[in-house]
């Protein structure tokens, strides 16, 4: 009985954890130099001080076979938003995506459902 209130205790707090502070998106921009849409995207992301990770594709290979992978298109601007893609320079989608919180992983998510000692 006095475990339960402790297991529940514990829940709650992890949950309290997860929703109270928002977390800063995680953003990576797929793009070429060339691009005109890939700069309009780049520019909006800083106008609206999102920080993100820009990964020139005409350039590495390996980076444009994993947005491929992601998203089954070679098109650039590729915007990965906390896990989500938008292909092309689309501003509801984008303002859309930075406006819902990231999926939680799945660590946090089991971490909830579950009693981690370890993890309190």
């Amino acid at each position: 009985m006095e475990e339960d209130k402790e297991i529940e205790m514990i829940r709650k707090r992890k949950l309290d954890a997860m929703q109270a502070a928002p977390k800063e998106p995680s953003v990576i921009v797929y793009s070429t130099s060339s691009c005109p849409y890939c700069t309009l995207a780049k520019n909006y992301l800083s106008e609206k001080k999102i920080k993100f990770t820009e990964y020139d594709v005409g350039r590495d290979q390996a980076r444009a076979r994993e947005m491929v992978m992601k998203t089954n298109q070679t098109g650039v601007p590729v915007i990965e938003i906390n896990g989500r893609m938008v292909v092309g320079f689309d501003r509801a989608r984008i303002d859309s995506l930075l406006a819902k919180p990231a999926p939680p992983q799945r660590n946090e998510a089991l971490g909830n459902l579950f009693f981690d000692p370890f993890n309190i």
